[in-house]
């Protein structure tokens, strides 16, 4: 009896985690495709604002790389969701989440640039 109770506890702590981790993929996900289509609606701002001031900077060039790097982290979001092996998953989710992350790093890089070019 004793091991049925500490099997079922352990295939609901293994069920619960991997609820979890697939939460994160798709949150990553979610976010990701959301921040390429914030990367796409700057680079038209600043079309348009560049062409009216007649100025040049490479926060739009930066920010194209930016909107790959979410695209990235998009796609490897979505795989990890679709892959059927755990570490595999694991891998991607964590390659992912890296990316994720130095993507808004950029990001933020670019905002301090793009403050201090037009002040």
């Amino acid at each position: 009896m004793r091991k049925d109770l500490t099997t079922n506890h352990r295939a609901e702590e293994l069920g619960s985690k991997t609820a979890l981790e697939e939460d994160i993929s798709i949150h990553i996900f979610d976010t990701s495709a959301t921040m390429v289509g914030v990367c796409l609606t700057v680079i038209g701002v600043f079309k348009l604002i560049f062409q009216l001031k007649s100025i040049s900077t490479w926060a739009d060039d930066l920010i194209s790389v930016d909107a790959m790097l979410f695209l990235s982290s998009c796609g490897l979001a979505y795989w990890a969701l679709r892959t059927r092996s755990i570490k595999r998953r694991h891998l991607t989710e964590k390659v992912a989440d890296l990316i994720f992350l130095g993507a808004l790093t950029l990001m933020t890089a670019i905002c301090a640039l793009i403050t201090y070019s037009l002040v």
